[in-house]
């Protein structure tokens, strides 16, 4: 499997093996860098007063380098799983490059969605490879997955997601001085928009439980996820009350916000996803 690193993949399983990881870039005045080869979440969020930086595709001859790896390996296939194209050019990129390679078949996935509301569709493939699903299977499954899944964030600041220009549908007027907390998730195009306003932290992280309450209440079984920027400890608490509240999930993850996508929504973002399956 190819996925990129704005997915928030859980690492889990990637550590497993069998999945490679395309990193997105960063860019500063100073350089460019790889989304978490060659700099971490926190380093971003400690130089967000100083500069917020661009963000750009996986490089082309890095995904090159990649797919000999995969060859190399001794696969002869390629799941690939991007974020949305409605947010990133990277699923093009992938496309693309992946065309270039007859000799490797291959798919692509738009999740239409970004970090774990991405990587929650992801982790579901890699278990289905595991059980043994055939590669005519996987398309099957693989272009149904972004309707079964939703994800929300809650961004005590859009200041970020604005400065990094991927504000998508997503209101900018939402005054930090009223304490409002919006709540930002993807449309069915794949594009961010205000799904919710709350007034304060607490009642914003409320309204995302609500929201996966209402998704979960109309399936049988479901993997949940929650992600997080620099707050551990409310995403843990966040993690016990979703356990609680939704006990019929197959897999639960909970994954650090990428640094590619910590640039955009700042230290103190915080999501849950959920995935029918």
């Amino acid at each position: 499997m190819l996925v990129d690193s704005g997915m928030d993949t859980p690492p889990e399983l990637i550590e497993k093996g069998g999945i490679f990881v395309a990193p997105l870039n960063i860019i500063y005045s100073d350089g460019i860098y790889m989304d978490k080869i060659e700099i971490t979440a926190n380093e971003i969020y400690e130089r967000l007063d100083e500069e917020v930086p661009k963000t750009s595709l996986p490089s082309i001859s890095y995904v090159q380098q990649l797919i000999e790896e995969i060859k190399a390996a001794g696969y002869e296939k390629i799941v690939c799983v991007t974020i949305s194209s409605g947010l990133s050019g990277t699923h093009n990129a992938l496309r693309l490059t992946l065309e270039e390679h007859p000799e490797i078949e291959s798919f692509i996935v738009d999740t239409k969605s970004i970090g774990i509301g991405a990587g929650i569709q992801a982790a579901y493939l890699k278990h289905e490879i595991e059980n043994g699903k055939t590669f005519e299977e996987l398309k099957k499954i693989a272009i149904h997955l972004p309707e079964k899944g939703h994800v929300f964030f809650s961004f005590p600041t859009l200041e970020y997601l604005k400065k990094g220009g991927r504000i998508g549908l997503v209101s900018s007027v939402l005054g930090t001085a009223l304490n409002l907390n919006p709540i930002i998730t993807c449309n069915e195009d794949g594009i961010y928009y205000t799904f919710s306003k709350a007034r304060g932290r607490r009642k914003s992280l409320k309204k995302m439980v609500d929201a996966i309450e209402k998704s979960v209440n109309h399936v049988s079984s479901y993997d949940l996820a929650v992600t997080y920027g620099t707050d551990k400890e409310e995403a843990l608490k966040m993690v016990e009350e979703m356990k609680s509240k939704f006990p019929n999930y197959r897999h639960f993850y909970m994954v650090e916000v990428s640094p590619v996508l910590g640039a955009h929504s700042g230290p103190g973002a915080i999501g849950v996803s959920m995935l029918a399956i």
